[in-house]
């Protein structure tokens, strides 16, 4: 593939944008309009700076309302088309994006619309020059790429050229089929963005809520199958507009868009036939162990909560100072080395998760997909005689391991090889439901392309959650079989809880570790009783659960006696238990699913406001 990037889709000014773009890897850039017009370099220093980063101007975009006006009007836009081809040869590109016009004044008579374009492409062919002709998805009379390619197929000038844009064929849902009457040698250039999808004008969907590939709701897979089928072998350009990117880094987001494309060529949700060799998905087969960064008294809290929710501290590292906490499939590493990222994690963060492990198959494949994906690993001068585990860099400048499944109790014997306590005789619980990270709203796209890129994982459906200070906005991640499952969440909002976590922790980071349990009333009885803090959820709660479920009143009783939530899916049940945040940062989810297959959003609004209410540390 490609790849290319429009100078719009990243922030900063237009000299900083060139060197994000080409450091994170892409062949091409187009060059919007506005970039060029508040830089001050000339159109020539530009290209000359193009050059010597090593990339290639794909396009200068964009010129609008070309066709359909008449008279005055129709010359003054063919004199500033001459001038804007007089721009693109200093700038070194042949290629320019025509919009179809919006103009109110602009005729929706056909015959002149093929007129105009047969003009404009007279006068680009006579200067070594192409046009790209484009339907905008609110274009005024053309806005269907369709009906773009039947006017450049009638024209039939070897200047004139399609530019398809994914966002404006799938806003208005035009069958990716139709791609397939579209000649390849007519295809100037591919524009790919994603988007969620939403129900407003389409002006304000494109200028806002534009997305990179994988990161939004478009069937992207089967709109960029149909361009490879006809034999496209051009330029893949992303095309974003997004408020959330433009607050963002330029380096960042020209990552994570270069990451998007490569995801892109490999299938988002399933395979193209024609893909580019690309290292397959990372299968994440389960969580391997949960690494917490930690003093000596941190470590001492943890502990506390951890042992009444029956871990037990199972054996100490060979030469560090890290101890391996377990019960049933869960591992929990607490590490307070004092020196290393872990140590490093700790006097930034306080108590913190500082890595995670995945189970895979092949740790080697798993590196090779971070590589090609461009994420960056991580190294640190280790002991000879430690088991290597390879990483890469993940939220928040955590680690996530990649764990060989067939090696781990290998792995496990060789570097904790001093016993410590027995582990109960009857575990309380089984396994790691899911890990809820809370970040800046600003990263919350760009975590959820490193999850669906690197990994075989699925998105659920976005949704909103109330805190009492503000929203909250959350998705999930999930591998195939719900092995390992990421809920993602950020705010906007200063005050709520989410954004105060990511302010007093100095970061996004793991918020709360969900774990599931075979009976949640043994485990909540049992962790109450060794002294556990926990939520105090009010008993209008209970009342409401009530009146909307046909629940025995011993089973409600129970219920509010343990300071358990419940949910239902039709006749799946859920049922949860919250410990108080621990150290500022941390706290425990017990989940039971009965069938279900959710996360409890609409327990959300009750939990955060019992966690106002006990005002947790890093509340103010």
């Amino acid at each position: 593939m490609k790849t290319s990037i429009a100078t719009v889709s990243v922030s900063g000014v237009l000299e900083d944008k060139l060197v994000a773009i080409a450091n994170a890897g892409y062949e091409g850039v187009e060059i919007f309009e506005n970039d060029l017009l508040s830089s001050p370099l000339s159109p020539r220093e530009v290209a000359q700076r193009m050059a010597d980063l090593g990339l290639v101007c794909t396009m200068f975009q964009p010129f609008r309302d070309l066709e359909g006006l008449s008279g005055a009007q129709r010359i003054r836009a063919f004199d500033r088309l001459e001038r804007k081809m007089d721009l693109m040869q200093a700038l070194g590109t042949d290629l320019l994006l025509v919009c179809s016009s919006c103009s109110p004044q602009a005729s929706g008579d056909r015959e002149a619309i093929l007129a105009d374009l047969a003009e404009a492409g007279e006068r680009a062919g006579a200067r070594g020059l192409r046009i790209g002709y484009e339907a905008l998805a609110w274009g005024r009379h053309v806005h269907d790429h369709r009906e773009a390619w039947s006017l450049v197929r009638d024209v039939d000038h070897p200047a004139l050229g399609l530019i398809l844009d994914s966002f404006h064929s799938l806003a208005r849902a035009i069958p990716s089929a139709s791609i397939g009457d579209i000649r390849p040698e007519k295809l100037f250039l591919v524009q790919v963005a994603d988007a969620p999808q939403l129900d407003m004008d389409r002006l304000s969907w494109s200028r806002h809520f534009r997305c990179m590939p994988g990161q939004g709701d478009f069937a992207l897979d089967d709109w960029a199958e149909a361009i490879r089928r006809i034999g496209y072998e051009g330029y893949w350009s992303l095309e974003i507009f997004n408020d959330r990117f433009r607050a963002s880094s330029a380096r960042s987001i020209a990552c994570d868009g270069y990451r998007s494309l490569q995801l892109l060529a490999s299938g988002i949700a399933k395979i193209p036939p024609l893909a580019e060799p690309l290292p397959p998905k990372v299968a994440a087969r389960g969580v391997a162990f949960i690494e917490f960064a930690a003093s000596r008294a941190e470590a001492e809290a943890l502990g506390a909560t951890l042992r009444p929710l029956g871990f037990r501290p199972a054996a100490r590292h060979r030469s560090k100072d890290v101890t391996r906490w377990t019960q049933g499939e869960v591992n929990i590493v607490v590490n307070c080395e004092d020196q290393g990222l872990a140590h490093s994690f700790d006097v930034v963060h306080g108590l913190s998760v500082c890595a995670i492990g995945i189970t895979v198959d092949r740790a080697v494949d798993a590196l090779a997909r971070a590589d090609a994906l461009r994420i960056a690993r991580f190294e640190q001068p280790a002991n000879p005689e430690d088991w290597a585990i390879p990483s890469v860099r993940g939220l928040g400048g955590s680690l996530l391991y990649f764990v060989e499944a067939q090696s781990a109790a290998a792995m496990w014997a060789h570097e904790f090889p001093t016993p410590l306590e027995e582990p109960l005789a009857e575990p309380l619980v089984d396994a790691v439901d899911h890990i809820a990270q809370t970040m800046h709203s600003d990263d919350f796209l760009s975590i959820l392309l490193l999850y669906v890129s690197l990994f075989d994982m699925t998105k659920t459906a976005p949704v909103d959650i109330i805190d009492p200070m503000g929203l909250v906005n959350s998705q999930a991640v999930e591998s195939r079989d719900r092995a390992v499952c990421f809920t993602l969440n950020g705010s906007l909002a200063a005050q709520s809880l989410s954004a105060r976590f990511v302010q007093h922790y100095f970061g996004a980071g793991v918020q709360h570790i969900a774990m599931h349990v075979p009976d949640i009333f043994a485990v909540a009885e049992h962790a109450i009783a060794a002294g556990i803090e926990r939520l105090d959820i009010p008993e209008n709660y209970y009342d409401d659960l009530a009146a909307r479920w046909d629940l025995a009143p011993e089973l409600l009783e129970r219920m509010a006696r343990l300071d358990i939530l419940y949910d239902r899916d039709g006749e799946a049940e859920y049922f949860q238990f919250y410990t108080r945040a621990l150290e500022r940062s941390v706290f425990f989810e017990l989940v039971e699913r009965r069938g279900y297959t959710h996360y409890g959003a609409a327990n959300a609004p009750i939990r955060l406001t019992a966690q106002v209410r006990f005002k947790p540390p890093f509340v103010d």
